[in-house]
């Protein structure tokens, strides 16, 4: 980061790696969603255009917020990693859900991830991050049985199927 900021407040500094929609939303889909490539991260719902995502990406690389490695499988591909610092997010991501799930007009089936990391409190944000740990930093650690991630996403493809049957039965 440049020494160039409004000021040195904690929440102004921070509101200055995250003050535009894409960079959080980013972080996310890396969190949540597994994404790795550029190409994974351009098919995120909002609908990020491939300029500004990679403006993005190459901001929240200078500031240590990702890594980037040579993909060993594919010579014109990069994998994004996130650092202890985008980890560190998950409980303010969990806290956003959450308010988000009180106050915004959401869909069940896009803040059941939410709703479940409000649930699950301190305690799954933590396991969350030692398991991003292991995946994107390398630390040594197992998971037994299903991830987090993986708990989270089959909760959103049981709503997902839940809702297909009622359209089905309701004859649309």
């Amino acid at each position: 980061m440049t020494d160039d900021h409004r000021s040195a407040c904690p929440i102004n500094l921070s509101l200055e790696v995250f003050g535009d929609k894409w960079s959080l939303l980013i972080i996310r889909d890396m969190i949540f969603g597994g994404k790795r490539h550029f190409r994974e991260l351009l098919r995120s719902q909002e609908g990020i255009s491939s300029n500004i995502l990679a403006d993005r990406l190459k901001t929240l690389l200078e500031i240590g917020m990702l890594t980037k490695r040579d993909d060993p499988s594919h010579k014109q591909k990069a994998i994004y990693s996130l650092t202890e610092m985008a980890i560190a997010l998950v409980p303010i991501m969990a806290h956003l859900g959450a308010w988000g799930r009180r106050y915004l007009p959401v869909s069940e089936e896009l803040s059941i991830r939410a709703q479940l990391m409000e649930e699950g409190g301190p305690v799954l944000w933590e396991r969350f991050m030692d398991e991003l740990r292991v995946e994107h930093l390398g630390a040594p650690g197992e998971t037994e049985g299903p991830t987090v991630r993986q708990t989270l996403q089959a909760a959103y493809e049981n709503v997902m199927a839940r809702k297909a049957k009622e359209l089905v039965r309701a004859g649309k």
